[in-house]
Parts: structure tokens; sequence; C-alpha cells
């Protein structure tokens, strides 16, 4: 199957933190490097927004309450960019009615002030280990995507009728066009796609379009 270039172990394991409180900054900050994570701090969300490079392994925790972006801005923001990072909401007494809504909008867990350090490891731990494959994914997806920007229009729709189960000759009449011209196609998918089996070819087609398996 396809692989990406770049292994993610390559990659540092990084807990964002984005509070406009200092203190709780600080001292997240001390516990989490004290677990061997790197972690970069904010206090403006909108800066945060700025510099997060995506895919990567990472952590965030969000304050929900905080003066220009609230938390749940933030999240709004990074769901319509389709940036799935793993949220730990940072939550005061009186926000559970929030963090439960943060839930509801795809986000990981929440920490209720104040904080126990053993469950702040707990779930910086658990939550890792679910970005790791967030951004596998992310990267395969962003991998697979450019090596279909290689495939011209009309080996997209040779592709497409190879994944419905069409066999040579049925897509030649589909398309008005010969069986050795379908070969030829079949052949420029395969290297272009970087696969040797039509299994790893149906693998990756349906990944880019989930769609396809059900026609």
């Amino acid at each position: 199957m396809l692989h990406t270039n770049t292994r993610n172990d390559e990659l540092p394991e990084t807990v964002f933190i984005v509070d406009d409180d200092e203190a709780v900054r600080d001292s997240l900050q001390w516990l989490i490097e004290t677990e061997g994570y790197q972690v970069r701090c904010f206090e403006d969300p909108e800066q945060f927004l700025q510099q997060l490079q995506w895919p990567q392994i990472s952590v965030l925790l969000l304050d929900i309450r905080m003066p220009k972006l609230s938390g749940l801005e933030v999240q709004k923001i990074l769901n319509d960019r389709g940036i799935p990072i793993p949220t730990v909401f940072i939550t005061g007494h009186g926000d559970v009615t929030l963090a439960v809504e943060t839930m509801k909008n795809g986000a990981a867990d929440f920490l209720e002030k104040p904080f126990d350090e053993a469950k702040i490891k707990s779930l910086i731990h658990q939550h890792m280990a679910k970005a790791k494959e967030v951004a596998e994914n992310a990267r395969l997806d962003e991998h697979i995507n450019r090596l279909y920007s290689k495939l011209t229009a009309r080996e997209l729709q040779v592709l497409e009728r190879i994944v419905s189960g069409r066999l040579n000759k049925q897509i030649a009449d589909d398309l008005n066009i010969s069986i050795k011209t379908v070969e030829a196609h079949r052949a420029n998918i395969m290297d272009k796609l970087q696969v040797t089996t039509v299994a790893d070819l149906l693998k990756i087609a349906l990944r880019k379009s989930p769609e396809l398996a059900q026609s």
C-alpha cells in the first residue's frame, strides 16, 4: 500500500496551549514538558491560528473563554478549515454547558479548573496517540491528492470505471476508444499513483472518493 515519504516518528510531538492567562500557560507548559513533549504557548488565539501548520502530531489545550476569540470560535475555525487536531478544552466551574457543546462539535475532552496533574498527563498521552493517527491520515490524503493531480481527465474517467468493476472492453465501449488505449491508460494510472497491483489501486481510489464504493 501507498506510504508517505516522511514518517510520523520524525516529527516532534507538540502540545499547543492557547490561553490568555499567563499563569495557566506557564503551569501547564512546565507540567507537560516534564512528560517529554514539545510545548508552544499562545496568549492570542488569532496568532495560534496564523502560525498553525497542518498536518503535524499535536494536541491542543484551548481555553473556552478568551477576550478576542472564544474557544468555541477557534474550534469552529479549525473545523471549517478541516483541521482535526485533537482538542482538550480548559473550562471553569460554570462552563459545563459550553463544554458539552464543544464535545458535540468534535472536542476530544475538557479539563476543569483547578487542574488535576495526573488527569492532564493521562489526557495528553491518550490524545497524542490519536494525534499520530490523525496526522498520518492527513499526510496520506495530501500525498494521494498530489498523485491524483498528475492524472489526466481521460485517466480519471478510466479509473472511475476500473473501480466500478468495468472490464477493459466495457471501458473502451463506454469511452469510444480502443482496448489498447484503455490498457495504456491503465498502465499510466498505475505508474502515476505509484501502485503495482489493482488491489492497491482500488484502496487509493476508494480513499480518495469513498462514494465510488457505492457505484
